[in-house]
């Protein structure tokens, strides 16, 4: 997947600028984003501040983290039953 090149708290400080009254396609223009790019960031990240995102990104992380853990457990698993001879 394609990194961004704008950084989450960018991302809310763009949309705090449309919060503030100033118009999408200005905001879009200034900052040399598309329209629709604008729109999924505030369906993504809208009346989000910096310290929700930063939670957000460590559950995101711990997630991950949490989802290896379980696939490696389950190949374990997976092999342990294979050597025991049941099947799985």
């Amino acid at each position: 997947m394609k990194k961004s090149k704008w950084t989450e708290a960018q991302i809310v400080s763009i949309l705090r600028e449309q919060e503030q009254g100033r118009k999408v396609a200005d905001i879009c223009r200034e900052h040399g984003l598309s329209q629709p790019t604008f729109y999924q960031w505030k369906a993504k990240y809208g009346g989000m501040g910096v310290s929700e995102l930063k939670e957000l990104r460590s559950l995101r992380e711990e997630n991950t983290r949490l989802k290896l853990k379980v696939a490696d457990l389950t190949m374990d698993r997976d092999i342990l039953k294979e050597v025991l001879g049941k099947k799985p």
